[in-house]
């Protein structure tokens, strides 16, 4: 039997990729693309979202009670570790983009709680971007999937596809009894 995901003399099953008005769009796999996925980007999804989680209840921390030199330092400290524990759990091009974004506190004086503010929300707003990406990315992927199941329904023979829907029972009449 045909495999109807498959063009003659193809190997490989055809990737259906949607376009940004829901519409099919062909994809060359041989063709060099420089982007990945953002959800391959994130080696490590759960470790990024605790740390993102910590980072904005500690920004709400932060927001709520006046800080004191020692707390600021500690919290630049903070700041400065959870970067470094994000950048474990990110493809290179992510951990460079964060690099760029997230700028290093002068290590002789003590941050403001304006600077330790600016960064908290900074790196805060960076990781619900990239969630949302994540979000998005995974939403496209299912929208793909579903138009690949309809384009392979479509491509079955009419028999079988009226066979197939005739041997489902009838769901919406309620329980058997």
């Amino acid at each position: 039997m045909n495999d109807p995901t498959q063009q003659p003399g193809q190997d490989q099953p055809q990737i259906l990729l949607v376009g940004p008005q829901g519409q099919p769009v062909q994809h060359d796999e041989g063709a060099d693309s420089d982007e990945r996925p953002v959800t391959e980007m994130v080696e490590q999804p759960a470790k990024v979202m605790r740390i993102g989680s910590m980072i904005r209840q500690l920004l709400e921390e932060v927001r709520a009670a006046p800080l004191d030199e020692a707390s600021r330092v500690r919290l630049r400290e903070i700041h400065e570790s959870s970067i470094k524990e994000l950048e474990d759990g990110l493809a290179p091009e992510l951990v460079s983009e964060l690099e760029r974004l997230s700028l290093p506190f002068a290590d002789s004086e003590t941050p403001s709680d304006a600077e330790l503010r600016i960064a908290q929300a900074q790196l805060v707003g960076w990781l619900e971007g990239l969630f949302h990406g994540i979000q998005t990315t995974l939403f496209a992927q299912q929208m793909a999937a579903r138009a690949q199941l309809e384009n392979m329904r479509k491509a079955l023979p009419p028999g079988i596809a009226q066979a197939g829907e005739e041997s489902r029972p009838n769901r919406s009449s309620g329980p058997y009894l």
